[in-house]
């Protein structure tokens, strides 16, 4: 089984899990700076992060990074997509859904069952490519020793 992602072209975007195009840098500034979940993030952690996951990408023709997002799993049963981001400039044009659609897309054809994710304000986002609210909360548990935002 072929477990590279088909890059895909949309306009002048890119999506790529090609490690050369994007940015640690750039990802560690918007997730350190803009990100209300990963405010104060340091470089560290991010590259750590980064390197523990399977790492997604939007690159603008002119060969800026403008979006990213993480997908955690096993590769066979359970997945989670994280540090979902896209640059300020190049929000409101659909690049998160199509982002997350295609990382969903992938690794659903690859037999993973459940794939989660965590938003505060970005529910209409997700739910274009099928996310929904927990059928059953009640089965779900957490340790969340971060502070609240």
């Amino acid at each position: 089984m072929n477990d590279r992602f088909d890059e895909q072209v949309r306009g002048d975007y890119l999506l790529t899990d090609d490690a050369r195009r994007l940015s640690t840098d750039v990802i560690h500034g918007w997730l350190s700076r803009e990100a209300y979940w990963a405010k104060g993030r340091s470089r560290e952690a991010v590259a750590t992060s980064i390197a523990h996951s399977n790492l997604y990408g939007i690159v603008h023709a002119s060969g800026e990074m403008v979006a990213c997002a993480r997908m955690l799993t096993d590769q066979v049963t359970f997945g989670w997509i994280g540090d979902v981001f896209v640059a300020e400039a190049h929000r409101g044009q659909g690049l998160a859904t199509w982002m997350v659609g295609e990382i969903v897309e992938h690794w659903s054809a690859r037999g993973v069952r459940r794939i989660m994710l965590a938003t505060r304000d970005a529910h209409d986002v997700y739910a274009k490519v099928g996310f929904r609210a927990l059928a059953h909360p009640e089965r779900m548990m957490e340790i969340d020793r971060r502070p609240a935002f």
